[in-house]
């Protein structure tokens, strides 16, 4: 359970929202987790006053960094969890289909996309970079736990079922590294498969689920 915050965080965190670039910031994340150069990228402001206005959404307790499991020189910024929840922020998408991307595709994209199927009409789909054989069971009987079923998924190739108009969201540090697609969300989920165990499982189950109830009702079907 979240300890509730006093009134003088409260302040902070409304305070830190109150310059338009740190609000841009928060909306961007909000969808997914961004590298400080992609934020910068996206937003155009230069590195020095990234970091600044970083360091004041950290010291408010809106963000958190975590280092890629790829290339572990580089870091992804995240929303805290329920950073937000009380100031309704965030802009609407509008989508065709959302593809999720892990490189294997036997575990992290498999659950978002049957998470995303439960939870919103938008139609689901999920690919890996380099698709493992098969659904890895960790991930199937994590599912079956919570009532989801993956007994007839199986791994694909991205490049086989991605289409023109599908909108991507890494689940996976590698395959979004690899890809290099600025324009595709990111959630920076720990691999499971690689941690081992059904703690770690359910662990990406959590996050997993968090972010396809918060970022599901802002995706409108085009």
């Amino acid at each position: 359970m979240n300890r509730e915050l006093t009134i003088d965080e409260r302040a902070a965190r409304h305070a830190a929202l109150a310059d338009p670039a740190r609000l841009a910031m928060v909306d961007l994340l909000t969808l997914g987790d961004w590298s400080p150069s992609e934020l910068q990228q996206r937003l155009g402001m230069p590195s020095n006053l990234l970091a600044h206005h970083l360091g004041v959404l950290e010291k408010a307790g809106l963000v958190t960094r975590g280092r890629s499991e790829a290339d572990r020189r580089r870091t992804y910024v995240r929303l805290a969890t329920d950073a937000t929840a009380e100031l309704g922020i965030g802009p609407t998408i509008t989508a065709t289909r959302v593809v999720f991307v892990c490189t294997a595709n036997s575990a992290r994209s498999q659950l978002a996309a049957a998470l995303w199927t439960r939870a919103s009409n938008v139609p689901a789909a999920s690919g890996g970079t380099h698709p493992a054989a098969r659904v890895d069971p960790a991930a199937s009987d994590t599912a079956r736990d919570h009532g989801l079923d993956l007994s007839d998924r199986r791994p694909q190739l991205l490049d086989d079922i991605r289409q023109p108009r599908d909108y991507l969201i890494t689940v996976c540090d590698n395959a979004h590294e690899e890809l290099g697609a600025l324009d595709a969300l990111h959630w920076s989920v720990p691999d499971p498969v690689r941690a081992g165990g059904r703690a770690a499982f359910e662990a990406a189950f959590r996050d997993l689920s968090r972010r396809v109830d918060e970022l599901a009702p802002r995706v409108a079907a085009a």
